[in-house]
C-alpha cells in the first residue's frame, strides 16, 4: 500500500485505483473500518473515470496509531495532509460514519481548499440528542453524556443484525474483515477518539461550508434516525440528501449497488 507521512510524523496508508490524472474521489471510512471497507466502490468508481483514493485513518487499517492526541481535529489534519501530500485538487471527499465528521474537522481547521464537494454517509453532525437536535445517537443525551461511550459503541437495540438477512451480513463481514464471533475490543486510543467524536457538534461548520454537500442515510441505520440526512442538508444552502431503503449504517456495504447509483448520480450531476 502507498503511504504518506502526516505533519506529526505518522505513517498513513491509502489505496488507489483508476486514472491518476482523473478527478479524485477520496473515500474515508468510519470508526474501526479499514480503507478496504470501500471494496464495493473502488472498481465501480474507477470504471466510471475517477481517480479513487481510499484512506486508512490513523489507528485504522494499516496506518500507524501515533503517540499524539487521538482527536477528531487530528484526523481532520491527517485528511489535509493527504490532500496536500498527493496534491489533490477539485476532490470529492466521501466520509462514512466517523469518517464523515473527520471531513468537518478538516474544513473547520483548514477551509475547503482543494475540495469540490462532500458526501456524508450515514453520519449525523451532532451525536448528542438535545431539544434543538433530535437526530443524534439513539438514547444519548445530557443524562449519560459522560458514560454512554465509556467502553465502546452501545447497542441501542434498533434494527438488529438478524433483521438484515444473510446477504447483507455477509457483505459487512467481508468488507470490514471482521473476525467471526465475539464483540470487538477497543484500545485506549480508540476510546479517546470515540468519546471526542461523540461530544462534537459540527453543525456550524456544515452550515458555513461553501461546497455542495450530499447526505446519504440508511433507512434502517442502527444508530440514529434516517431523518438526520434531510435535517443536515437543510442546514446548508448547497445541501441535498437521500435515504436508501433496506440499508443500515454501513450503507455503502449493505446495499452497494443502490449506494453506488446514488453516489455516481451526485458525482455526475
Amino acid at each position: 500500500m502507498p503511504t504518506i507521512t502526516s505533519s506529526d510524523g505518522v505513517r498513513l496508508n491509502y489505496l488507489e485505483m483508476g486514472d491518476p490524472t482523473a478527478r479524485p474521489v477520496v473515500l474515508v471510512a468510519g470508526f474501526k473500518a479499514p480503507a478496504t471497507s470501500w471494496r464495493y466502490q473502488l472498481k465501480p468508481l474507477s470504471r466510471a473515470g475517477y481517480r479513487v483514493i481510499a484512506f486508512d485513518r490513523r489507528g485504522h487499517g494499516a496506518s500507524e496509531v501515533g503517540e499524539g492526541e487521538h482527536t477528531m481535529d487530528r484526523h481532520g489534519a491527517d485528511l489535509r495532509d493527504l490532500l496536500t501530500g498527493l496534491e489533490l485538487e477539485d476532490a470529492t471527499i466521501v466520509g462514512q460514519s466517523m469518517g464523515g465528521n473527520a471531513i468537518w474537522a478538516l474544513v473547520r481547521q483548514f477551509g475547503t481548499g482543494g475540495i469540490r464537494d462532500v458526501v456524508i454517509v450515514d453520519q449525523t453532525p451532532k451525536m448528542l440528542n438535545t431539544a434543538d437536535w433530535p437526530y443524534g445517537f439513539y438514547d444519548y443525551d445530557e443524562a449519560n453524556v459522560d458514560t454512554y461511550f465509556a467502553t465502546g459503541i452501545p447497542d441501542p437495540g434498533r434494527h438488529p443484525v438478524k433483521s438484515k438477512g444473510l446477504v447483507r451480513i455477509s457483505r459487512v463481514l467481508k468488507a470490514m474483515e471482521l473476525p467471526k464471533g465475539g464483540r470487538p475490543a477497543f484500545t485506549q486510543a480508540e476510546l479517546a477518539l470515540l468519546n471526542d467524536h461523540a461530544r462534537r457538534d459540527w453543525r456550524p461548520v456544515l452550515a458555513e461550508a461553501d461546497r455542495p454537500v450530499f447526505f446519504i442515510a440508511g433507512a434502517e441505520s442502527e444508530f440514529w434516525p434516517a431523518e438526520h440526512a434531510a435535517a443536515s442538508a437543510a442546514l446548508n444552502p448547497h445541501g441535498s440528501s437521500t435515504v436508501i431503503e433496506r440499508d443500515g449504517h454501513a450503507a455503502n456495504i449493505e446495499q452497494p449497488q443502490r449506494f453506488n447509483e446514488a453516489l455516481l448520480g451526485f458525482l455526475q450531476r
